[in-house]
């Protein structure tokens, strides 16, 4: 289980990934809240991290990192419009993140394929497990 200090690093990511294209629609919101309120994130905390993020912690879990990078997609598709830039910074957010650029790109491009471009889970364990092993 990741600790309170993660928690807080993947909502701040999370955050500065919904803040790409400079305001965060109340869809956006609603999803960072939601996935607050599943990490036990007070309100109060959340609100906090919009105007004071905090240092990215990397996460040692591989799977709390696929975890995070399939939040960080849906949350980017959510909007149905996906920007090259916002692209990009999830690409980069990925490799930051110790994910291989390979399955990266292979997430990004079958996304295109699933109705509103949100990849199963199960499709996406399975091309980072690929790229594990």
């Amino acid at each position: 289980m990741i600790n309170r200090e993660e928690k807080l690093s993947l909502l701040s990511e999370m955050i500065a990934f919904a803040q790409t294209d400079a305001n965060i629609k109340s869809i956006e919101y609603r999803f960072l809240l939601g996935v607050a309120r599943q990490l036990e994130i007070s309100r109060e905390d959340f609100d906090y991290l919009f105007e004071h993020p905090v240092t990215y912690v990397h996460l040692k879990s591989h799977s709390e990192r696929i975890v995070q990078f399939h939040r960080l997609v849906l949350l980017m598709n959510l909007d149905s419009n996906s920007t090259d830039k916002e692209l990009v910074k999830l690409h980069n957010f990925g490799l930051r993140m110790g994910l291989g650029h390979e399955a990266i790109n292979k997430v990004l491009d079958l996304m295109e394929s699933f109705p509103d471009k949100i990849v199963p889970p199960d499709f996406l364990i399975d091309i980072f497990k690929i790229q594990y092993n």
